[in-house]
């Protein structure tokens, strides 16, 4: 066969046109790189993407990253923050999370804790489709002037020192980088070597579409048995655990509806029929994670580079994470205006935080099975849930905001999503990131910080004046990805400032 050789060098080719490559692509365009992305996938209209099941929980870092591009408020679910299926439950008290089936409730929570969150913040939690996150992404990175390729599937791939050449069916593309953003079963990660760590499954989970005969012999809501878990969250859309180990997942068997009606008899203890399966996928709580996010000029993010069980819809804001964390980076790698080794805090920033999702997604599994010690597990969380200290604890974890990067200051601020402080003119720190720049706000209008500010001017935006609320600090300076990257009280070290600035930014 003739491979036919495209003759435009792109800055970065991005495996897979799933929400993560997606955003990534919107970053690196907006910070002017040329994008290609390669879709193996030819219709992205995918059936199980409009399901209940395709719904997705955002995370406070999912939210603030989409108010700080401008993209919140194109989500139809902005304009409905309650989960359309939570009810209210128990003297009123709204379910709003929970973890490994175990809510937490309105009330319960005290965000008072939480004191770098302002008024002007955005909510910690909304509820988006995946479908809906595709399209407005697609849209924006469209509009960016990214080219998206589907029906492309990426065969191979050789690198070298300064380019990355890769083949799809008679095709060949160049670019001088590689993200692999295509799930889990990535073939960039696969072909490009990546040791992928961590532990085998307990279960098989399936989510189906399917017409039940007899729905009444089946329970609403979230139902554990001694032999693993179902739950009806509506008529018909049925997610199923049984606990065999993942061995179903891992087999070649086809998913027939005798299969399935045999599972969730076996699982739910009843004789309940299926009269027909519309659709249905499996999954498990397999949990594994890259030992590295880059090999030469090859990087993963998202699900490439972890996976866990999507229980609580983590996976989905965990690589957005990613997605906002490489962008800037990579960015400024590619138009060479990065300090020495900024590409390389892309792995050290996010590994961790992938590593704590993928034991939190363990724990949820532990909670969740059918033993005798699980169930003695599940009823000390549940009372747990039910304080206020304990609520607000799982909350913080499951809405994603005590997330930190250690960048190696005491400050409590540094390393943290910044505050979306609200400025005199009313606009919000978000509003002032929209064009993917550095932020440095200036409380005391301090000239030498301004002249500082000033020598940066291309990838640093100088704000001065107070804000609504500082929260005792006198100035703050932020990274593109809206993180903290140095933050002073009521005494400037100029000295510590300019440091921060040099190690994130190259005038």
């Amino acid at each position: 066969m003739k491979t036919t050789q495209n003759h435009n060098t792109y800055d970065v080719i991005i495996a897979g046109a799933g929400p993560v490559g997606l955003f990534l692509a919107c970053e690196l365009a907006l910070a002017k790189c040329s994008v290609l992305i390669l879709e193996k996938t030819a219709d992205p209209h995918s059936s199980l993407k409009k399901l209940p099941f395709g719904i997705r929980g955002l995370s406070a870092p999912t939210i603030e990253a989409l108010d700080r591009r401008n993209l919140l408020q194109e989500l139809e679910v902005h304009k409905r923050v309650k989960n359309p299926h939570q009810k209210a439950e128990q003297g009123g008290r709204r379910q709003i999370g929970h973890f490994a089936g175990i809510p937490f409730r309105e009330g319960n929570v005290d965000a008072s804790q939480w004191k770098y969150r302002l008024p002007s913040s955005t909510e910690p939690s909304l509820i988006s489709e995946m479908a809906e996150l595709e399209i407005i992404f697609a849209h924006r990175a469209e509009a960016l002037g990214v080219e998206i390729k589907r029906g492309f599937a990426i065969n191979n791939f050789q690198q070298t020192e300064n380019l990355v050449t890769i083949q799809s069916a008679d095709q060949s593309f160049e670019a001088k980088w590689l993200v692999g953003c295509d799930g889990a079963r990535s073939i960039v990660r696969k072909l490009g070597g990546f040791e992928f760590a961590g532990t085998e499954p307990e279960f098989t989970g399936y989510t189906t579409q399917i017409d039940i005969a007899d729905p009444e012999k089946l329970g609403q809501g979230r139902i554990v048995t001694s032999k693993g878990m179902y739950m009806q969250s509506q008529p018909g859309y049925v997610v199923i655990q049984d606990f065999d180990g993942g061995a179903f997942h891992g087999s070649d068997k086809p998913i027939t509806i005798e299969h399935v009606q045999e599972v969730l008899r076996r699982v739910s203890g009843t004789d309940v029929t299926i009269n027909t399966l519309h659709i249905t996928t499996t999954w498990t709580d397999r949990a594994r994670q890259a030992t590295t996010y880059r090999n030469g000029r090859v990087l993963l993010a998202g699900d490439a580079a972890h996976i866990h069980a999507p229980l609580g819809g983590q996976g989905l804001n965990l690589g957005l994470g990613d997605a906002m964390n490489l962008g800037w980076k990579l960015a400024a790698t590619i138009h060479q205006k990065a300090p020495k080794d900024l590409l390389d805090t892309y792995y050290t920033e996010r590994y961790p935080v992938g590593e704590q999702v993928l034991n939190w997604s363990r724990a949820q599994v532990g909670i969740m099975g059918p033993k005798p010690e699980s169930r003695a597990l599940h009823a000390i969380i549940s009372d747990l849930m039910e304080t206020s200290d304990g609520a607000s604890y799982f909350a913080a974890r499951v809405w994603g905001i005590n997330t930190k990067y250690d960048l190696g200051s005491d400050h409590p601020l540094v390393g943290r999503s910044t505050p979306n402080f609200e400025l005199e003119d009313v606009k919000t720190i978000a509003d002032l990131m929209h064009n993917g720049k550095g932020i440095l706000l200036d409380f005391t209008a301090d000239d030498a910080i301004q002249s500082l500010a000033n020598q940066y001017l291309n990838q640093i935006k100088y704000i001065s004046g107070p804000a609504r609320e500082q929260l005792g600090l006198s100035a703050v300076l932020i990274r593109p990805d809206g993180i903290v990257a140095w933050a002073a009280d009521n005494e400037l070290d100029l000295v510590e400032l300019q440091q921060a600035v040099q190690k994130w930014f190259v005038s």
